[in-house]
């Protein structure tokens, strides 16, 4: 078992035992509390499995990693049809998907050398040889803004198959996961901590149970990281927006479009994914 997860145990005859472990993956911080009637070790192996798969995940679709199968393919597509796994095929035959859902707003190929509107349309994918080929050099795709939220339902799966049914999952606190609930509550209670408190503005407790929370935008003035397509410019100023949804995978797509969509964007989008709640903060 890795020595980078760190864990508190406790066991209670009414409410059986409750593990919190964290461990660093992805760039940030997980925090895991799963509550069941297994023991320590076995609450412990289910939260080694997760780490292990984050970090196959992580060797999968990491942009930053240059090992990474997305990144030789951001180095090697332009110059001829490159095999792609099946996993990493799937997750960027969705993304390519949801720029036209988004109308625009989602758009994984923001970072390409000499962006514009049509650098999405460089990428051809083949479904019969699962091939990705680069129509023009200089596109590269990041899904950084898509992966947590993909994490989060792999990890749903993990739980099922162990049959874990209540557990939080915390990615950086800007993607949660919530299944079944709390000992002592019919679901569990988040926050968007002070950091997103202001005089002005001063946001209830949400209740999740089985749904994900994800966020997106600049927790300060001073982070700018979320590029918008219509512009190719960098959105700055403090402002975040949250989403509930069913999929932390959609929701993590839906809340980084609305960050950058418009009225008129805004409202297509409130369509096309139907997410339970919308937080500007």
């Amino acid at each position: 078992m890795s020595n980078v997860i760190q864990h508190l145990y406790k066991f209670s005859s009414v409410h059986g035992g409750l593990l919190y472990a964290w461990f660093p993956s992805m760039h940030t911080r997980v925090d895991i509390v799963l509550c069941g009637r297994q023991g320590e070790e076995s609450l412990m192996l289910v939260i080694s499995v997760i780490h292990e798969m984050l970090c196959r995940l992580e060797k999968v679709a990491n942009y930053y990693d240059e090992e990474s199968e997305l990144a030789y393919l951001n180095r090697t597509a332009a110059t001829g049809p490159q095999p792609v796994s099946k996993e990493l095929y799937d997750m960027l035959a969705f993304c390519v998907e949801c720029y036209t859902r988004t109308d625009g707003c989602f758009d994984v190929t923001i970072h390409s050398a000499n962006y514009t509107r049509n650098s999405i349309y460089s990428i051809q994918l083949s479904p019969q040889e699962h091939t990705l080929f680069f129509l023009q050099p200089g596109v590269t795709i990041n899904l950084s803004g898509f992966l947590k939220g993909y994490a989060l339902e792999k990890i749903r799966e993990l739980l099922q198959q162990y049959e874990i049914e209540n557990a939080l999952v915390n990615m950086g606190n800007s993607s949660v996961l919530a299944l079944g609930h709390h000992p002592l509550a019919d679901g569990w209670k988040v926050n968007f901590g002070q950091s997103a408190v202001t005089q002005a503005k001063e946001w209830p407790e949400i209740f999740l149970k089985n749904e994900c929370l994800t966020t997106s935008g600049n927790d300060s003035h001073e982070r700018k990281h979320i590029i918008d397509p219509q512009s190719g410019k960098l959105v700055e100023g403090k402002r975040e927006v949250a989403v509930v949804t069913a999929n932390g995978a959609v929701g993590e797509v839906l809340s980084t479009s609305l960050f950058v969509a418009d009225a008129r964007q805004r409202e297509l989008l409130k369509v096309e994914f139907c997410p339970r709640l919308i937080l500007d903060l």
